[in-house]
């Protein structure tokens, strides 16, 4: 039988509410369809998150990824503390435009990264929805894919592994600056307005803490 503050850790309801940091005319949420469009174009992209932070958990997302020539984009789903903060935790899925049949993982214990692995996806993600789940607890990091696991991360002794609350985020920007296009390949920008759909979103039922800053 499973542990009763296991299983509780990750129960999941589905996402209420959003913020979004910018942008906001590039995003639009529908709460009854469980929905969420990010767009980039012109204006740039756009960057959603819930609006408190959860520690530990399941979050899910059925994504379908921008189509057409995405050379230079960044679309993700993922956890941080705080974006933009140098000491976040942070645990990522986050897809590179040069190739949409790979998906790269991660994650960042007070700032440090550096723990990148791709992974072949053996489909196109602009082609359909496919569910990206990511599993956090004290001791695992779980990446799953339409139901199977992809990466496991344990916590070894004397290691720093991801203990802060965190918001669930999702964005689509122009990562062509970052390692001078190699990365992400060069913008192209040929098949703009890009739009990443997302949908059935799910965060966890019980784990939610209040900070100062949820907003």
């Amino acid at each position: 039988m499973a542990d009763p503050v296991v299983r509780s850790l990750h129960q999941t309801e589905p996402i209420k509410e959003i913020a979004i940091d910018y942008t906001p005319e590039a995003c639009t949420h529908c709460a009854d369809s469980n929905s969420i469009t990010l767009t980039f174009d012109h204006r740039g992209g756009a960057r959603w998150r819930s609006t408190t932070r959860f520690l530990y958990g399941t979050f899910s997302s059925l994504i379908q990824c921008p189509k057409g020539n995405t050379s230079g984009l960044n679309f993700n789903i993922y956890l941080s503390s705080l974006e933009g903060d140098k000491s976040q935790d942070e645990i990522d899925f986050e897809f590179l435009g040069k190739d949409k049949t790979i998906v790269q993982t991660n994650y960042y214990t007070t700032g440090t990264g550096n723990r990148e692995e791709i992974h072949d996806l053996g489909f196109d993600c602009s082609e359909g929805f496919h569910e990206y789940v990511i599993k956090w607890g004290p001791d695992l990091i779980q990446w799953l894919i339409d139901g199977k696991v992809v990466r496991r991360a344990e916590r070894n002794e004397g290691e720093g592994f991801p203990n802060k609350p965190m918001f669930l985020y999702a964005s689509v920007w122009d990562a062509s600056h970052i390692d001078k296009a190699r990365w992400c390949g060069p913008y192209v920008g040929c098949d703009a307005p890009y739009v990443c759909l997302y949908k059935d979103i799910h965060v966890p039922f019980a784990t939610a803490v209040e900070c100062p800053c949820d907003s």
